[in-house]
């Protein structure tokens, strides 16, 4: 019998700690150990890396990351009524599990990373975006992250792996797609959550691209927030808040101006915000 078997069933785990879903947290947790098995081994090989998971629960994912052969979970939890569900797996995978009690948006994530480190985790949608953006602004920076396999709203995971003439388009593909190789690697229907959300689900897989350019993220948020402010207007409209003589933007990116946002590259708007680094 393996690790995870011994373990006892997680509807016992919830009712025994009294880990009902708290809405203001955003939690939706995930029950079947075979969907959280295949969660991990999206990510696969764990076996030498340290693995951040974030929202662990009364910890679903977390041991399946464990009986997938992760070297190491840190797992970050804000609710205080899991830490004795989350203790039990610990004892169950001695020196595998360190549990920090504290807010995911908070945490010093460069001081976590020792060796390859991949983040793992069935996000609290209602920070789900800020903390990817988060990430890969640490990840602009300094190379913290092998890749990123993390569950969102369908929706959201559809704008992160966006791609150009697309109704998903928009800032955050573009800050995703220049950072990352990102794609959908699994559907997942309200059912398998507890309590089920009204919307469905789905997992990204992000590995983070060598950086091969000096382009600091607030330079690429800054064109992308103003082209996409106005997102029906052309370019040529959009874009005059800047202050950056268009024209060169224009020649940059190969562009005539008339264009609406949602038709250009992620090349494009790379190459329009490294004009606008050198010319602010």
């Amino acid at each position: 019998m393996s690790q995870i078997d011994s373990l006892p069933p997680l509807r016992d785990v919830i009712n025994k700690h009294g880990l009902s879903a708290k809405k203001e947290l955003g939690q939706n947790f995930l029950l079947d150990l075979n969907l959280t098995a295949r969660i991990a081994r999206i990510a696969s090989p764990l076996e030498n890396s340290t693995i951040i998971e974030v929202g662990p629960g009364p910890g679903g994912l977390t041991r399946a990351l464990l009986s997938e052969g992760a070297k190491k979970v840190i797992a970050i939890e804000r609710d205080e009524r899991a830490l004795p569900a989350l203790a039990e797996i610990a004892e169950a995978y001695p020196d595998r599990l360190e549990v920090i009690s504290g807010d995911a948006m908070e945490m010093d994530y460069t001081a976590m990373v020792d060796g390859p480190t991949k983040l793992i985790a069935n996000l609290p949608y209602n920070i789900a975006t800020p903390l990817l953006t988060g990430w890969l602004s640490l990840q602009s920076k300094t190379a913290l992250f092998e890749s990123l396999t993390l569950m969102f709203q369908k929706e959201v995971a559809d704008r992160i792996c966006a791609q150009p003439r697309t109704k998903a388009y928009g800032r955050l593909s573009i800050l995703c797609g220049w950072m990352t190789d990102a794609h959908v690697a699994l559907n997942v229907g309200p059912a398998a959550f507890t309590p089920p959300p009204k919307v469905s689900s789905s997992v990204a897989h992000l590995v983070p691209k060598p950086r091969n350019s000096d382009l600091k993220i607030e330079n690429l948020e800054a064109v992308t927030r103003s082209a996409f402010g106005q997102r029906r207007k052309m370019l040529r409209q959009s874009l005059k808040g800047l202050n950056v003589e268009l024209e060169l933007f224009y020649e940059a990116a190969g562009i005539k101006g008339t264009e609406r946002a949602e038709e250009l590259s992620v090349a494009q708007f790379v190459a329009m915000a490294e004009l606008y680094q050198r010319l602010k």
